[in-house]
């Protein structure tokens, strides 16, 4: 049994009476290593050259089938065989080869699957060739399997999302022969490879599969996918690239297929995108790692309070309803508790006439749901999550509240964009028990959850606030207390960049084009007015005592809130939005405004190109991205990243601001920032991070590792 090295193979095989069981044992995953990759190829060729073996059998140990390729092994020197080669091995196989798939069968899993004559699955199986999120494609042989298997349509589907099928959709899509009548996926499939020698079934290979058979609605299947992909996937490399391949499967032989999905793989993987995306993968997982999490259990969270029922705090409820939490809303009085209510109950009646939630379900969840005008009813929860209006008196009020109602040990957190978390925890006998948890709107969607710890937080309290974010299925990032934590102190720089730019004569309308073309799903100037400009407006008034008065200050913002003008709610802010239109239009006032407010600051406007926009603009997210990890507001680069991809909109193949800014250069981003200080030298400071890392020759991701 097993391989005769000197060190055990991650594969093993021994005989079950005629089944050659093959068990990829490689921990956590099951990844498909060289090493996995050499034992699955030598176990087939023993299955081939021992008489006594009439079929094999391929499982996973553990808790999956195959999650997929070890994507540490990308970039590096390739070491044979190639995954392609294997599949091929195992397809070419003369006796009958079944995988039964438990778990993850995802990406070259599932490619090893669809090279397998006969496919089982038990329940909780997820299938998948989620490439695509990581800028690549299925590459080996899954563009050309696929397809011939379940069709052009259904095939696209599943690699241009990403997604997972369950056992049962498998089944229905075909992409598996049957499901196990129970969980224990050795037994299923030493059971199914019996009958399957009883009944003499021959190694049926998928390349001969006629899933393609209709030539014409599979070629209607692939012109609409690219349509659709060339639409939404704006900028990604990828995903066209797997359209193309689906159609190499329609129009060419098989061996031509796999040659053209072979070359299109390979030019994914030296793409830019594929680094990017990689790195966010990586951060993503990265960022769930706190130093207070590491010796601290979190408390205990089975229902959770939500005080304030506006948008945010309807949402937060939405969040939380949805993970199965009993939720108790607290509002001032019955009409605002009604409004609460009725924007909860709005979210769910939206799926519904969707077609993606019944009544019932709808009822089922907000059984869970209750609110009252009273603190007293948030005696028993285990956390509560204030998200009142954002002024420090209305805070602190409502954490005086909790401090008289709540029981000892209860979590209490504020949703503040911006206050100062410390000021709020101390103005409560119970300090070490408050901390940040700031939403990002719409709460119920929006993946990111910065995690704020102040000064005199207990461990176990952040511990429980990641916990939560996992509840939520949130993307927590560990943020310090300061102004805007991470995301919206960094906002806060290059937007006055973008200011800075408008007002010496780009338009907001350009620019918010020259932010779309690089990646972004939006501008600076349409995200302002899908916020709402009052809020921004409040904020600068709040500012304005404190502000250098040496400091460059663009008032065009300010003179578009004094006419009432807060964007999309109110119909017009940048742009107008008639009829209550989600897409604005280009307003010639609001260019003659500007216009006045150049003349009024004494400035001869001048022309930019989009590279010139983009340039400063990046340059000043960077530069204050820096600074954030200077001064340990944020732990790693790779926190500020993973903030900006999910809660801005950065374009994830780029994999947030600080790996762009290691992708371009860091002596070219100080270069940009010494030119622009020549004419504001106040604005453009170069941070001191940044100074030190071109010094030193090194880059941001030098500091991913030593939080």
């Amino acid at each position: 049994m097993a391989s005769e090295s000197i060190h055990p193979s991650p594969v093993l095989h021994a005989l079950h009476g005629k089944v050659l069981l093959v068990t990829v044992d490689h921990p956590p995953v099951n990844a498909l290593s060289v090493d996995v990759r050499r034992g699955l190829a030598a176990a087939i060729e023993h299955a081939e050259s021992n008489d006594a073996v009439e079929a094999v059998l391929i499982v996973g140990a553990g808790r999956n089938f195959i999650a997929g390729a070890d994507i540490r092994e990308f970039g590096l020197p390739p070491q044979p065989p190639a995954l392609p080669d294997v599949c091929n091995r195992i397809e070419a196989c003369r006796k009958p080869v079944i995988a039964a798939l438990h778990g993850a069968a995802l990406g070259g899993g599932l490619e090893v699957a669809l090279a397998a004559h006969y496919r089982l699955a038990v329940e909780g199986a997820k299938l998948g060739l989620p490439e695509v999120q990581l800028g690549l494609l299925p590459g080996a042989g899954g563009t050309q399997r696929a397809p011939r298997l379940i069709g052009a349509e259904a095939a696209l589907s599943l690699m241009l999302s990403g997604r997972h099928a369950s056992a049962q959709e498998a089944l229905k899509l075909g992409l598996v022969d049957r499901v196990g009548a129970s969980d224990d996926v050795l037994a299923e499939g030493l059971a199914y490879a019996q009958e399957l020698l009883a009944a003499h079934a021959p190694a049926r290979r998928t390349r001969d599969a006629q899933g393609l058979a209709n030539r014409e609605a599979a070629q209607a299947a692939i012109d609409a996918a690219r349509a659709e992909t060339a639409k939404k996937s704006r900028g990604l490399f990828s995903p066209l690239k797997i359209v193309d391949c689906v159609e190499a499967a329609l129009r060419e032989s098989f061996e031509d297929g796999l040659r053209f999905e072979r070359k299109q793989f390979l030019a994914c993987l030296d793409s830019p995108q594929r680094a990017g995306l990689i790195h966010a993968f990586f951060a993503e997982r990265e960022v769930q790692k706190a130093p207070e999490t590491r010796n601290a259990s979190p408390r205990a969270i089975d229902t959770l309070g939500v005080v304030g029922g506006g948008t945010m705090g309807a949402g937060i409820a939405v969040a939380a309803l949805d993970a199965g939490l009993p939720v108790t809303m607290i509002e001032r009085d019955d009409a605002s508790l009604a409004r609460g209510r009725a924007h909860i109950e709005k979210v769910y009646d939206g799926l519904i006439a969707k077609g993606r939630m019944t009544p019932e379900a709808k009822a089922k969840i907000l059984a869970r749901f209750t609110g009252s005008t009273s603190y007293d009813a948030l005696a028993q929860v285990d956390l509560v999550i204030e998200a009142v209006f954002e002024e420090m008196a209305v805070k602190q009020a409502v954490f005086a509240e909790l401090d008289r109602v709540c029981k000892p040990g209860a979590v209490l957190a504020s949703n503040t964009s911006y206050l100062d978390i410390d000021a709020i925890a101390a103005s409560i006998s119970r300090p070490q028990d408050v901390v940040g948890l700031h939403f990002f709107s719409p709460a119920n969607i929006m993946k990111l959850l910065e995690i704020v710890v102040p000064k005199q937080v207990a461990a176990d309290v952040v511990a429980t606030a990641f916990e939560l974010a996992k509840k939520l299925r949130k993307v927590p990032v560990r943020a310090g207390v300061c102004d805007g934590f991470i995301g919206n102190r960094v906002l806060a720089v290059y937007r006055a960049a973008a200011d800075h730019l408008m007002e010496d004569g780009a338009s907001p309308y350009q620019i918010d084009k020259a932010v779309r073309d690089f990646g972004f799903a939006m501008g600076p100037y349409q995200v302002a007015d899908l916020a709402g400009g009052d809020i921004g407006w409040a904020t600068r008034k709040r500012r304005a005592a404190t502000r250098d008065p040496k400091a460059r200050y663009v008032q065009i913002a300010d003179r578009l809130c004094e006419r009432g003008w807060f964007g999309q709610k109110t119909g017009r802010g940048y742009y107008l939005y008639p009829q209550g239109a989600r897409t604005g239009t280009p307003d010639p006032e609001v260019e003659a405004i500007i216009d006045a407010e150049r003349a009024r600051a004494g400035i001869t406007p001048r022309s930019f190109t989009d590279e010139d926009i983009m340039r400063r603009y990046m340059a000043a997210m960077i530069n204050e991205g820096a600074n954030v990890v200077h001064d340990r507001i944020a732990l790693r680069p790779l926190d500020v990243d993973v903030t900006f991809v999910y809660g801005y909109g950065f374009p994830r193949y780029r994999g947030g601001p600080m790996k762009y800014a290691d992708t371009v250069g860091l002596a070219t981003i100080l270069a940009d920032i010494r030119e622009f200080a020549k004419a504001d030298p106040l604005f453009w400071r170069p941070s001191p991070l940044l100074v030190e890392l071109v010094e030193r020759g090194t880059n941001f991701a030098s500091l991913n590792q030593s939080a």
